[in-house]
């Protein structure tokens, strides 16, 4: 890049487009590959210069995450509260697959800004509202979020398709060691035949606010 367009570059930068291509890298190669350094090759400018928009790494991290919760779709008040819980948690979904590193950020950094905060106080109010006593949920909220999290987590952590499965699966079922848990065996057996769908998380989802409703219902 030319001196001449690497400073035209310094004075369109700011907070949203340093913001911006810090999720394009993670996107791309992961929150390990983003570095101030590496940031700034992106963007065409020294890394110094990202610092008069961004206070540091981790600043740019809360920036990230909260541009990311700023995706999650937020149902209009007074919808039903199974109705808004299920689109709040299918959206919040969506947004954690859309971004891998986002997962692992959102649970390991608490720096809370706008977008997340507007997120969780909807999430909340929507049960308060709708009659769930306090303990419930607290218990209810924490469950819904916590298989957010935790199936994204783990959906990105082993995102095996149908071939990769057969490839590491039909090898293990000849192996010896196996012959002694015949249960598992019929388990993988049952993926190799039966590819899992992807209405995992939607399922699990479903019954969790099944159960939820059933609580509630006889508080």
């Amino acid at each position: 890049m030319s001196k001449r367009s690497s400073a035209e570059q310094r004075v369109t930068l700011n907070r949203h487009l340093v913001i911006e291509a810090g999720i394009r890298l993670a996107d791309a190669e992961g929150a390990d590959a983003l570095s101030m350094r590496r940031l700034g090759r992106e963007l065409g400018v020294e890394a110094m210069a990202l610092y008069n928009h961004v206070d540091n790494k981790d600043d740019l991290l809360d920036g990230m995450i909260e541009r990311a919760a700023e995706e999650i779709e937020l149902p209009e008040d007074g919808a039903d509260w199974r109705e808004f819980a299920r689109r709040r948690a299918v959206s919040a979904h969506d947004v954690l697959m859309r971004h891998p590193w986002l997962p692992a950020l959102w649970t390991a950094r608490i720096t809370l800004g706008p977008a997340r905060m507007r997120y969780m106080d909807r999430a909340l109010r929507n049960l308060r509202e709708s009659g769930f006593p306090p303990d419930l949920l607290d218990s209810g909220y924490h469950a819904v979020e916590n298989h957010i999290v935790g199936h994204a987590m783990q959906a990105i952590g082993f995102p095996l398709d149908a071939e990769e499965m057969r490839e590491l699966g039909e090898p293990l079922l000849r192996s010896s060691p196996l012959a002694e848990y015949p249960d598992l065996v019929a388990h993988i057996r049952h993926h190799l035949e039966h590819p899992s769908r992807g209405d995992a998380f939607e399922f699990g989802l479903d019954l969790i606010l099944d159960g939820l409703e059933r609580l509630r219902d006889g508080s």
